[in-house]
């Protein structure tokens, strides 16, 4: 699946809002976590990294930064192993054990405890999980097999 710039459509005192689609509902299972290394584009038209972890629970997503806000490490300590390892119910960053709550991003437990993870608005659209307000460079992945999240 590529990503897709949809602008939504508001009234006329609302800004524009542009999503990007950059993976399938089903391609995540729930109760499970999974990371993607988009590309943003910054205010100059740069393009900027911009990885992100998508944690499914049910019908609900919630995207963070992969950024640990201890100093900045990703979170995962081997590819998409994201949720701490007894009962899966919190994130955990890989380097430090720091815990994070699902759907606040708040640290509970760890050496950035009370500080949280940076939130990265999402939306289903058509059971596509959507990037929300964030101008993503939609560079196709040629080698990206069938039925794969974009931006991994």
């Amino acid at each position: 699946m590529s990503e897709q710039g949809t602008t939504i459509e508001q009234d006329d005192a609302a800004p524009e809002v542009v999503v990007y689609a950059f993976c399938a509902m089903s391609d995540i299972p729930s109760q499970k976590a999974r990371g993607f290394n988009l590309v943003r584009l910054d205010d100059n038209g740069e393009e900027k990294p911009f990885p992100i972890v998508v944690v499914r629970w049910g019908k609900q997503v919630f995207g963070y930064l992969n950024k640990c806000p201890h100093d900045g490490v990703n979170l995962d300590w081997e590819r998409n192993t994201f949720l701490e390892p007894n009962y899966g119910l919190r994130l955990m960053c890989g380097k430090h054990g720091a815990l994070f709550e699902l759907g606040t991003g708040m640290c509970i437990e760890g050496p950035c405890k009370g500080r949280g993870l940076v939130p990265v608005p999402l939306a289903i659209i058509d059971n596509d999980i959507c990037v929300v307000g964030v101008k993503l460079a939609e560079d196709v992945d040629e080698d990206a097999e069938e039925g794969e999240c974009a931006g991994e």
